[in-house]
C-alpha cells in the first residue's frame, strides 16, 4: 500500500456509544487500518452517544474505504459522513478579489469611480505607459493555460485545469505578493491563443504560461515574447530550469566539482529539458548528453522538432548515440525531467565518484531516491517527501515580483541565472550539505532575494520601462 499523504486527507464523522474508551478505540481502529490519524475532535456529546470527527491521512480512495469499514466494524459505531479535506479547500475556489481602497462614503466613491476616475483614464490615454503605475497592471500576472499538459494528468481541458491555476495564483500572492489570475482558454489553436493573450495584455504586467503541451508551448511563448511589451514566462520550462540550476550550483559545491568540468546527462528533451540545457550552456557546461525515449540526441540524425534539432547541434560533441543507461556511465550529473523508473541503483553505480542525481519526474522519479543514494552523493527530486525538493515555487513568485518592480518588458537569460544564484545563495555555508542543496519552499528569505536579483539585473540589461511615478501623482 502507498504511504498516507496529506493529498488524501479525510474527516470521518463518527457516532459512537458514550464511554471512557470511545475515542481511543476509534483512533486505534483507524491506525490499525493504516491511516495516519492527525486529530480527534468530539463535536457532539449526548447521554448515550458522542459524535467524533476523525481527521486522518490515507493513501488513496480505496484506502479511505478500508478505514471507514474498519470504524464501522466497531460495535455500536456508525460513520455518518466522510469529507475529503482536499475537496473542501477548493469549495468556491481558492482565491478572491479584494479592493485595496476603502469605499466608505460618496467622497471615496467619487475618486475611485466616476467622476474622478475619468481624469486617470485621460492620463493613461495620453500616456499609455502610465497604466503600469495607475492600474492593477502594476502588480498583476495572467496564469494562462489551455489544459493540455496539466501536472501528470495530461490533456484534461481548461475547466479541469482551473484548480491548478487557482493554486498557482494563490502561491503568487502568498510568496511574492503578486496578484495573479487564472486564464483557462477553451482552445488549443496556437494562433488563437496568441491572439487572445495579446488582446487581454493591457490588463496585465506579465504572463505566466502554464501546462501547455509541447511543442506548441515553444511557439506560443516565442511569439508572445516577440509581440508583447510585458514579460512572458513559461514556468514548466524556465521555472524548472531556474531551480534545477540553483540546486546544481550548491550540489557542485558539496562534491567539489566545477560546472565546466563535469559530464551531464539530461533525460527528457521536452519543455523543461530544453530550458535546463539552455541554462546549463549559458553557465559554461560543455559536456552534455541529452536523451529521449529513443536514446541520445546527436548530430548524426535530423529531427523534425526544431528544439530537438537545437539540442543536437549544441550538445553531445562526441556524437554518442547509445541509450540513457549507456550514457550514464562515467557521468558526474544526471538531470531527469522525463518518466518514472527508467534507472536503478546499478545504473547510478556506473557514474563517476561523488555523483549528483536530480530525478525530477513526478510523482514517481526516474530512479527510486533511496536506490540512487546508495551510489550518488547528492540526490534531489521534485517530491516534498524526500530531501532536496526542486520546486518551481522557489522561483516564479520572486521572479515576477522582481519583473513587476522593475517594470520589465522582457525576460533574459541573465535574469534567469540571477534568480538561480539568489535561490542557491539562500542556503548558507553553515547549512549546506548533501541533503540540503536548495532552501525550503517556506523560507521567507527566498522570494525577496530572487525579486531583488531579478529587479537589479533587469535594470542592468536595460529590459525595463521608466518606473517613475507619473507627474500627475
Amino acid at each position: 500500500m502507498a504511504t498516507p499523504s496529506p493529498g488524501y486527507s479525510m474527516i470521518l464523522r463518527v457516532q459512537a456509544p458514550s464511554s471512557f474508551t470511545a475515542t481511543s478505540e476509534i483512533a486505534s481502529a483507524a491506525a490499525t487500518a493504516g491511516a495516519a490519524v492527525t486529530a480527534l475532535d468530539i463535536v457532539e456529546s449526548h447521554p448515550d452517544h458522542v459524535v467524533v470527527d476523525v481527521s486522518c491521512n490515507v493513501a488513496d480512495a480505496a484506502h479511505r474505504d478500508e478505514v471507514r469499514d474498519a470504524l464501522e466494524a466497531l460495535e455500536g459505531v456508525q460513520v455518518r459522513k466522510v469529507s475529503d479535506r482536499t475537496f473542501l479547500i477548493h469549495l468556491g475556489g481558492k482565491i478572491e478579489l479584494t479592493p485595496r481602497v476603502s469605499l466608505r462614503n460618496r467622497d471615496d466613491l467619487s475618486r475611485a469611480y466616476t467622476p474622478g476616475v475619468a481624469r486617470v483614464c485621460t492620463a493613461i490615454a495620453e500616456n499609455p505607459e502610465d497604466a503600469r503605475r495607475l492600474t492593477i497592471k502594476r502588480n498583476t500576472v495572467a496564469v494562462v493555460t489551455d489544459g493540455t499538459a496539466v501536472l501528470g494528468l495530461g490533456d484534461i481541458g481548461p475547466a479541469a485545469a482551473l484548480p491548478v491555476m487557482e493554486g498557482k495564483a494563490a502561491l503568487f500572492k502568498a510568496f511574492g505578493g503578486v496578484d495573479a489570475w487564472p486564464v483557462c482558454l477553451d482552445t488549443t489553436d496556437t494562433d488563437e491563443i496568441v491572439r487572445i493573450v495579446k488582446a487581454m495584455a493591457p490588463v496585465y504586467g506579465g504572463v505566466n504560461l502554464e501546462d501547455i503541451a509541447a511543442p506548441r508551448c515553444f511557439e506560443i511563448e516565442a511569439r508572445l515574447r516577440e509581440e508583447l511589451d510585458i514579460p512572458v514566462f513559461h514556468d514548466d520550462q524556465h521555472g524548472t530550469a531556474i531551480v534545477a540550476l540553483a540546486a546544481l550550483f550548491n550540489a557542485l559545491r558539496v562534491v567539489d566539482k566545477k560546472i565546466e568540468d563535469v559530464r551531464i546527462v539530461v533525460s527528457g528533451v521536452g519543455a523543461a529539458g530544453h530550458a535546463i540545457i539552455q541554462l546549463l550552456k549559458a553557465q559554461g557546461a560543455g559536456d552534455i548528453v541529452a536523451c529521449s525515449r529513443k536514446g541520445a540526441i546527436h548530430r548524426g540524425e535530423s529531427y523534425d522538432d526544431a528544439h530537438r534539432q537545437w539540442i543536437a547541434e549544441h550538445t553531445n560533441e562526441s556524437g554518442f548515440s547509445g541509450s540513457l543507461k549507456e550514457a550514464l556511465a562515467g557521468a558526474d550529473v544526471f538531470v531527469g525531467v522525463s518518466a518514472p523508473n527508467l534507472l536503478d541503483a546499478a545504473d547510478v553505480a556506473t557514474m563517476n565518484e561523488r555523483a549528483i542525481v536530480f530525478a525530477m519526474a513526478n510523482p514517481d522519479p526516474e530512479v527510486e531516491p533511496a536506490a540512487a543514494a546508495q551510489h550518488a552523493e547528492v540526490v534531489a527530486t521534485g517530491r516534498s517527501d524526500f530531501p532536496n525538493q526542486i520546486n518551481n515555487v522557489l522561483a516564479f513568485p520572486g521572479l515576477f515580483r522582481g519583473l513587476l518592480d522593475a517594470g520589465a518588458t522582457d525576460i533574459t537569460t541573465e535574469m534567469l541565472v540571477a534568480a538561480a544564484r539568489a535561490i542557491a545563495d539562500c542556503v548558507g555555508a553553515e547549512e549546506l550539505n548533501a541533503s540540503y542543496v536548495v532552501p525550503s519552499v517556506f523560507d521567507p528569505a527566498v522570494a525577496p532575494a530572487v525579486a531583488e536579483a531579478v529587479r537589479r539585473t533587469a535594470q542592468e540589461v536595460g529590459a525595463t520601462v521608466d518606473a517613475s511615478v507619473p507627474a500627475a501623482v
